[in-house]
């Protein structure tokens, strides 16, 4: 029985996975983990578990089923409300899926490439102006993404930086249930606004075409929520911490320096690599043998994203970082029908802002030592609090 998930990361190794999670995998993929609130379920290790388990519709994503296996993570004991389709199964699930697929497709986020490229000089441009030192998250990875959603969503300018900070505090893993209460509420609160805006006054934005769709004003504002929760945060850490790892990695720096056309094959090594989701969790609707054990209904199914982006089975060499390593099969963004809805536009964003970011401060460096970096240990999407970087004029 392991007593309790950690998603604690090494001090001295930020990139890696939490202690204990590689020696699980090895000795005992599928284990049984004591949950925060009594329930005893499984922690899945293994590449190719987290895998099954993803794809297998045994396995639930109802939020009235699941429970969560560490303090502070978001749960609920009632079933996902009309529109908040990451707790739902199929039939419900596909419906609202089908609606979203085609404002996400590769070829739209191609489009969307040109805007990206623009709004990523014009912060560069202002990084210049200002000179160094300075904090990378405030400067570049936060408002790149959160400028790019909320035009996506079509969410007006001066409301985006309120908006961004109430979505910061859904994911505190310290957080007391009134706060989260209250940014919960907020966040619902600005999405009707938003909503009733667009129904009077369609604009060019996903959310003024999903109202010529059969949704109510309920399913929009709780579609909206879901948008915003998985597109705003993730993206933005994830340019942050990739950022971190590569000025700690000269030589991987130096390959994307050198050669920006690798943009594609370092973004999925990076994801890989940094796994910043700590974990899943599918519920069993039957029993289901796995792995040689009797999962029963109702129990719950932890999966590990940064222990299966590391197994040694299905990656050469997983703990190293490597650009250029072929990266097939990552489930950084899931697996299966679940899987991340805007993972499409979250690598245009890092191909585009890396290299960018790379051509333009060739010179750019950590301005205080890497152990003084602030984590996100306190928050339940890994990465860091502020990344204090400098150049040469």
């Amino acid at each position: 029985m392991i007593p309790s998930l950690s998603t604690t990361r090494p001090a001295d190794r930020p990139y890696d996975p939490p202690e204990g999670l590689a020696e699980l995998r090895e000795q005992r993929p599928l284990s049984r983990l004591s949950y925060p609130d009594g329930h005893v379920g499984w922690l899945v290790t293994s590449h190719a578990l987290v895998r099954e388990v993803l794809a297998d519709p045994r396995f639930s994503v109802r939020s009235e089923l699941a429970h969560m296996p560490v303090p502070g993570a978001p749960s609920s004991n009632k079933p996902a409300p009309p529109g908040l389709f990451g707790g739902m199964d199929a039939p419900e699930h596909t419906r609202y899926r089908r609606m979203l697929t085609g404002q996400f497709t590769v070829r739209r986020m191609r489009q969307l490439t040109e805007q990206i490229e623009g709004t990523t000089a014009e912060h560069l441009d202002a990084m210049e102006t200002h000179g160094g030192p300075m904090d990378l998250v405030e400067a570049l990875a936060q408002p790149i993404p959160a400028q790019v959603f909320c035009e996506l969503l079509g969410v007006p300018n001066a409301d985006r930086a309120r908006l961004q900070g109430h979505v910061l505090d859904l994911f505190r893993l310290d957080s007391s249930p009134e706060p989260m209460a209250a940014a919960y509420a907020a966040v619902h609160e600005f999405i009707g606004g938003l909503v009733a805006a667009k129904r009077a006054e369609p604009t060019d934005d996903l959310l003024s075409g999903l109202t010529t769709c059969d949704l109510s004003d309920e399913e929009l504002v709780n579609i909206g929520f879901v948008l915003l929760g998985a597109g705003l945060d993730t993206t933005a850490n994830m340019l942050a911490l990739g950022t971190f790892a590569l000025l700690s990695h000269p030589d991987q720096l130096a390959a994307l320096r050198a050669d920006p056309g690798i943009a594609d094959h370092a973004v999925e090594e990076l994801l890989r690599y940094l796994s910043i989701i700590p974990f899943t969790v599918r519920t069993a609707l039957e029993d289901v043998e796995l792995h040689g054990e009797q999962v029963k209904a109702g129990e719950t199914v932890t999966v590990s994203v940064p222990a299966a982006n590391r197994d040694p089975a299905h990656f050469a060499d997983p703990d190293t970082l490597d650009l250029l390593r072929p990266t097939s099969g990552h489930v950084a963004f899931g697996h299966g029908v679940h899987q991340c809805l805007g993972q499409q536009l979250a690598r245009v964003e890092l191909q585009v802002v890396l290299p960018a970011l790379l051509t333009r401060f060739p010179t750019l460096r950590l301005a205080v030592p890497a152990e003084d970096v602030p984590m996100r240990t306190d928050m339940l999407i890994y990465g860091v609090h502020k990344l204090p970087v400098a150049w040469e004029a």
